[in-house]
């Protein structure tokens, strides 16, 4: 396998060459297996592939589509074991956690089941004053070949929610998985192609490096839906601008959390180390750092000290949060709790020695400044940053000063939901952690540097659809809008019309 000095961002490796991509067993360490890589060839053949099916599966209808969908919730129900373990396996991620994104990926299935028709299908629009004679009326029809370009943190869940949304609106699409997790995508095609044996190519995978990523771009896609890094999610939206093609980007988070002066402190400080702490750190809506009010600051640390303390690290069947899959996410992590530390933070748990060669323990470091790099750029580990506030209104403005804004999370017993709408972010939970991810209903997204687009919800759903608006004549009118030769005085008398329609709403409000 060849290299031609790859370069490193927290995707993996971008632009490698190579005939083959090598995953390893992230317990070990020791090589799994080999994916050949797809180049240009290979994506412009998947892609003529998934055209050549795509008007025979959105003629299938909401019907049809949800048939074959309930098929492939049965195959991924059946051999979700053998999914949660490559997951486990490529990933590192514990097993119950990898068991976490079959689950979610059941759930997401289901919800485009019973809400696909509903949230796309037809529906008639009002009449208008200025043509009475014509109906209208909405369709969502789909883009026709989509791709996904999939993380490696999630390897499951969040590029399976993505395709599951697609192909519900009527697409076909492609995934490219991360480098990292190959097995993982095309464990989930396979159970597609057994639970849709009469069109297979509706999903595809290619595997490979950055390189194929914009091979498929460069193929013809109609969208595209990209998880990753701010830095290369740029570069993905340059060059999907150069053939205007729609795309979805989600990207990095610096999320934050806000514990107010009448926070449950116990509950807030169980939830905020898992809501930073879970899947080793590597989450865009993890919890990096907790802007705290002085009042109960002191007490807020000393319980999540402890807990942290007792998360256990391993490849285990005990363990609950596993390796750093990424080798070059080490350093960042390093990096950012020395310039922490460097700037007067200490650290309650961990510290520089608890980053290793493979595996991070939980750090928590306290009296971190807002200017560190521990308060304000992605750390992608299991660390989390505390910031002493004077109020809850500082801490708001902290969170809203972010060039990101994904997630975040507030815990106040009486304040919470009116702390939450003040958070220029995308989604809020309020009194726990992370549960706008859990639930298929709720559209997922960010603004600023975290991207923009939705998945998951009836948001969701019309990300992968374009609305088509149609209007047809009912009838004859008492005078047409749309042709010349009008009679003499029809518009000034219509628009009269409506004047008094007007006039007299407000005179019935008036009285």
């Amino acid at each position: 396998m060849s290299n031609n000095n790859p370069t490193s961002t927290r995707d993996g490796v971008i632009g490698q060459d190579g005939s083959e991509v090598i995953t390893v067993d992230q317990a070990t360490g020791a090589e799994f297996a080999r994916y050949p890589v797809a180049g240009k060839k290979e994506a412009a053949a998947a892609v003529a592939d998934a055209r050549s099916v795509a008007a025979a599966w959105w003629d299938l209808g909401f019907e049809g589509r949800a048939e074959r969908l309930r098929a492939w919730r049965r195959e991924i129900a059946v051999s979700g074991e053998e999914g949660a373990a490559l997951i486990h396996t490529e990933n590192g991620k514990p097993l119950d956690e990898a068991r976490v994104e079959v689950l979610g990926i059941l759930e997401h299935v289901q919800y485009a089941i019973e809400n696909a028709e509903r949230v796309l299908g037809r529906r008639e629009l009002p009449g208008s004053h200025t043509v009475p004679n014509q109906r209208a009326w909405l369709e969502y029809q789909p883009y026709g070949v989509v791709g996904v370009i999939g993380p490696w943190n999630f390897p499951l869940l969040t590029p399976g929610a993505i395709l599951i949304e697609a192909i519900a609106a009527g697409n076909a699409a492609i995934l490219k998985p991360s480098q990292i997790t190959p097995g993982v995508g095309e464990w989930l095609v396979r159970t597609w192609q057994r639970a849709v044996p009469d069109l297979p190519s509706v999903l595809q995978t290619l595997n490979g490096f950055g390189a194929t990523g914009g091979a498929l771009i460069e193929a013809g896609l109609n969208k595209l839906a990209f998880t990753g890094s701010v830095t290369t999610g740029k570069t993905v939206a340059a060059q999907c601008a150069q053939t205007l093609t729609p795309v979805l980007l989600e990207l990095g988070g610096k999320d934050g959390v806000v514990v107010a002066e009448d926070a449950d402190l116990d509950e807030a400080a169980k939830h905020v180390v898992w809501g930073a702490m879970q899947n080793t750190g590597h989450g865009c809506i993890s919890l990096e750092v907790a802007y705290v009010v002085e009042s109960v600051h002191d007490e807020f640390v000393e319980k999540v000290s402890e807990l942290a303390k007792q998360v256990r690290v391993g490849s285990g069947e005990d363990a609950e949060i596993g390796p750093v899959p990424l080798p070059t996410q080490i350093p960042i992590i390093r990096e950012h709790i020395r310039d922490a530390l460097e700037r007067g933070a200490t650290a309650t748990v961990g510290g520089l020695d608890a980053v290793g060669d493979r595996y991070v323990t939980p750090t928590v470091l306290v009296g971190v400044t807002p200017d560190s790099l521990a308060a304000t750029e992605e750390t992608f580990g299991p660390t989390l940053a505390v910031v002493k506030v004077a109020d809850t209104e500082e801490a708001i403005a902290h969170i809203n000063a972010s060039r990101y804004g994904l997630g975040s999370a507030v815990f106040s017993r009486d304040r919470g939901e009116a702390i939450a709408r003040q958070l220029r972010v995308g989604m809020t939970s309020v009194n726990d952690a992370l549960v706008f991810s859990m639930n298929p209903a709720v559209p997922f997204g960010g603004r600023g540097d975290s991207g923009y687009g939705r998945k998951q919800g009836e948001e969701g759903l019309r990300e992968f659809a374009y609305p088509h608006s149609f209007t047809a004549k009912t009838g004859p009118a008492q005078f047409s809008a749309s042709t010349f030769g009008r009679p003499a005085g029809a518009i000034e008398g219509a628009l009269a019309g409506v004047r008094d329609m007007i006039l007299a709403e407000g005179d019935k409000k008036a009285a």
